[in-house]
């Protein structure tokens, strides 16, 4: 037997063959971003099936004591020219007729070939073990090795299942109201041509309604294009669900959307349904673009995308460190652009780049499920410019290459990405995000993961006073809260162009009776001194139930800094809901200043000769059986708060707190009080034994207290946790992760009981930690969105470095020539230090 067959044998035992559920990681290193296309290749473990570099595989190897790794490389093959090619190298690409991804006729997603060549490496001296070597090897061996080098080479990697290879935005699922769907007698028919809105006689964009023939405009899109909302408004009054696109019909099929469903859908009996209005399907022909090429058409157009992403000029791309651009996973562009900005602040780099020898030291046994190195491993792959190096061209001859395109080898975060969105119901998709809430999202994280140590999250991180007074007694009542982000609302009515707007609007009216398109609508320019001021104006509160009074009065709110943050995110809120509640984005220009002065909106306290308002609670609502202590609250209010997607004790409390006075007042209660720490917690009733910190009535569930004292938890906060939450596990480990800084405050002895007195003794808890200076900010990034909501659509970034803009867009990473700072969504300031 040879020295390499004995070596084998010894090993034999920690060789394992892939079995169904193993994760594989074959295409990325755990610690960096080498795959096997990079130099030297990926080294897959053939005990844990962990990928690792030729720059780590060497400290797993002295960590673990294995031996044998299962070792990838792979040389990408050159393209064959296309007889059509242009004179670029470049072949023409074919216009898309599906809305789909890596599907014939959809948007392209180049598919890269590459030639494989594997080998089993023994450590430590790097001796190889081919297919053909095994063959004059003992048989135990030869058997065992071979099948754990078939196993790997056919196992799906775990990245294979996130990275998005097919998406076909066209597969539509059969409605459930189509097989019963019922349709009036009415004697309607709907004559083959010259169809025209039953309210507006618009003669474009109609939709039939298939149970009573009724031929309605659709939606208005949000440049004021499209429709007058005149069938989804039908629908509303009527519950009719199926309506069909006129001008889609042929005798494949049409165009058919279910207003409950909220989606296009399918409908088996669509003949059928037609035929009942008179119209039949074998002598339709389309005249009208249908969903799909309208989508198509919005994904391709220029305009907002052209200037963000500055595609109007050639920018001169550019590499080294901190210019590394990052792959698009299908919709990771929000991702990209939070974690380009973030990793240019230095707490950030501090934590996770500056020691990440430390980190990686200290990585748990399998370190693609660790968030620290995962985090630690994508700042360095963006900061350290090993990646920022140009993408190899795709040509036969390289030498035949023009001038470089700007798109670079890059990173693809597929471990991170995973990491960060497992359980989340969003985040875990291959769907387009809110960035505003992935940097929250992300936040959260951090908070959770640095109870102990450093917390760069402390960077953004600030209080925010409230002042409500009285207007009837003039007593006042401050409250503070915790935030990360700045929302700043965008007044329309304060834009300087309004009387182009207005007449933009004019002549949109006066096309729609015609028939014609209407005509591009101009930006709105509103200044960013008006939205400053629509943040710190007060807001009147009518039913502000009053301590003092004792009885509902009217308020003024007050909105302060308590404290200013070392970096400061503003967020424009360009995104809201019409009349309808159908989400749209507001098209505006906004002249946001390079630098910033919040000085005079820090909070002031409690003035002098200021009387507080008492800590009353306010009454609970009665029937006039005053026996009954129980609320009366209106089910249908709750309901549809509920039906918003907002808790169902939050919808609760509005209802309660805001008297029953109906789902406006209750939904304005909601979005004031959003924020509040218990804002999910349950309603609990002045007098009520479930008060905090006495003894619910109900007991708490042994085997929710164990499994988070499981956690590193106490028993008394497991306790405290479960009783803000009603019991609910899931959502007791998600308040206790919220609530860090209050636990934590909590005197816990050894046996985790409290210690001493009683609560009225204790000393109050700490508040949270903030940093505070003056509040005169320099910007230095800003992220923009381009598209009509934040769930399509595409993110960039722009991020200043050494006095010079700089676009981050995925993989293309280019000196910027004309930020537009103007249209921005996210912003992100750094503190002054004069």
């Amino acid at each position: 037997m040879t020295e390499v067959s004995e070596i084998l044998m010894s090993v034999l035992s920690t060789i394992r063959v892939p079995r169904p559920g193993d994760r594989v990681h074959k295409d990325e290193c755990a610690f960096s971003f080498a795959s096997p296309e990079s130099e030297g290749g990926l080294y897959v473990c053939m005990n844990s099936f962990l990928g690792f570099g030729s720059k780590y595989v060497e400290r797993h190897h002295a960590k673990t004591g294995q031996r044998a790794y299962f070792h990838i490389t792979r040389t990408r093959k050159t393209q064959k020219e296309d007889e059509n090619n242009s004179g670029s190298g470049d072949p023409p690409k074919k216009k898309p007729t599906r809305l789909a991804i890596g599907i014939e006729g959809g948007f392209d997603v180049e598919q890269e070939q590459y030639d494989e060549e594997v080998k089993v490496v023994l450590f430590p001296d790097r001796q190889e073990v081919t297919s053909e070597d095994l063959a004059s090897m003992p048989d135990v061996v030869r058997e065992r090795v071979s099948l754990s080098m078939a196993g790997l080479q056919a196992a799906d990697s775990v990245s294979h299942a996130l990275q998005v290879q097919q998406w076909d935005g066209e597969v539509r699922q059969e409605s459930k109201y189509a097989a019963e769907l019922k349709q009036l007698d009415n004697g309607v028919k709907i004559p083959p041509s010259g169809w025209k809105c039953e309210v507006c006689n618009l003669q474009e964009n109609l939709w039939v309604n298939l149970t009573d023939g009724k031929v309605l405009c659709g939606r208005r899109y949000f440049d004021g294009s499209g429709g007058n909302n005149h069938a989804l408004l039908y629908y509303q009054q009527t519950g009719y669900p199926l309506a069909v696109k006129l001008g889609t019909i042929t005798p494949d099929g049409a165009d058919v959307y279910s207003y409950d469903e909220d989606d296009m859908v399918l409908d088996s009996k669509l003949p059928e349904h037609l035929s009942h209005f008179g119209i039949d399907m074998m002598t339709m022909e389309k005249t009208e673009r249908t969903m799909t090429e309208l989508e198509i058409a919005v994904n391709q157009r220029v305009g907002e995308w052209e200037v963000i992403q500055e595609s109007g000029t050639t920018l001169r791309p550019l590499w080294g460190p901190g210019l590394t651009g990052m792959k698009n996973l299908g919709n990771s562009c929000y991702l990209n652009s939070v974690m380009q900005v973030l990793f240019t602040i230095p707490d950030f780099q501090t934590k996770y780049v500056s020691n990440i020898d430390k980190v990686f030291n200290e990585a748990p046994s399998d370190p693609t499920q660790d968030f620290k190195t995962q985090v630690a491993k994508l700042g360095y792959g963006i900061l350290s410019g090993e990646y920022s190096k140009p993408a190899p061209d795709p040509v036969d001859d390289p030498s035949t290459s023009t001038e470089p395109r700007g798109d670079q080898v890059g990173i693809a975060p597929r471990m991170f990405k995973a990491l960060v969105g497992r359980g989340h119901p969003e985040f875990s998709t291959n769907r387009q995000q809110d960035a505003q809430e992935f940097l929250l999202h992300f936040i959260n994280m951090v908070e959770r993961n640095c109870r102990s140590g450093m917390n760069p999250s402390e960077a953004f991180r600030f209080l925010v006073e409230e002042k409500i007074v009285c207007q009837q007694s003039q007593k006042a009542k401050y409250t503070q809260r915790v935030d990360y982000i700045v929302q700043l609302p965008v007044p329309m009515d304060q834009a300087t162009n309004m009387e182009e707007l207005q007449e933009a609007e004019r002549r949109r009216e006066e096309v729609e009776s015609s028939g014609a398109p209407p005509p591009a609508a101009p930006r709105a320019q509103i200044p960013f001194a008006a939205c400053l001021a629509a943040l710190s104006e007060p807001e009147t509160l009518t039913d502000f139930w009053s301590s003092a009074v004792q009885a509902k009065t009217t308020a003024t709110k007050t909105t302060r800094f308590a404290s200013f943050p070392d970096h400061l995110v503003i967020q424009i809120k360009k995104f809201t809901f019409g009349l309808d509640w159908v989400p749209k984005k507001l098209d505006v220009s906004i002249d946001v200043p390079d630098t910033l002065d919040l000085s005079a909106l820090r909070a002031m306290g409690q003035q002098p000769g200021e009387e507080l308002l008492p800590e009353v609670a306010p009454p609970p609502l009665m029937t006039p059986d005053v026996e009954v202590k129980a609320p009366v609250l209106d089910d249908s209010t709750v309901s549809q708060l509920c039906e918003m997607g907002f808790p169902l004790e939050a919808c609760r409390k509005a209802v309660y707190y805001t008297g029953n006075t109906g789902i406006d007042a209750a939904m304005n209660w909601v979005m004031g009080h959003m924020e509040d720490p218990d804002f999910s917690a349950p309603l609990v009733l002045p007098g009520s034994s479930s008060a905090p910190g006495t003894t619910p009535t109900e007991s708490l569930p042994e085997e929710h207290l164990a499994t988070i004292v499981s956690m590193g938890f106490s028993r008394d906060q497991a306790t405290r946790a479960l009783r803000a939450t009603n019991n609910v596990l899931e959502r007791a480990v998600d308040w206790i992760f919220s609530h860090l800084d209050d636990l934590e405050s909590m005197d816990v002895s050894e046996g985790g009981r409290s210690e001493g007195g009683s609560e009225a003794s204790r000393e109050p808890p700490p508040g949270p930690r903030v940093r505070d200076g003056p509040g005169k900010y320099e910007l230095f990034a800003f992220i923009s969105h381009m598209g009509t909501s934040t769930m399509c659509g595409h993110y960039v970034c722009h991020i200043k470095k050494d006095q010079q803009w700089v676009i981050f867009n995925d993989q293309k990473v280019c000196a910027s020539e004309k930020p537009p700072k103007d249209l921005g969504y996210l912003y992100f300031y750094r503190r002054v230090v004069e």
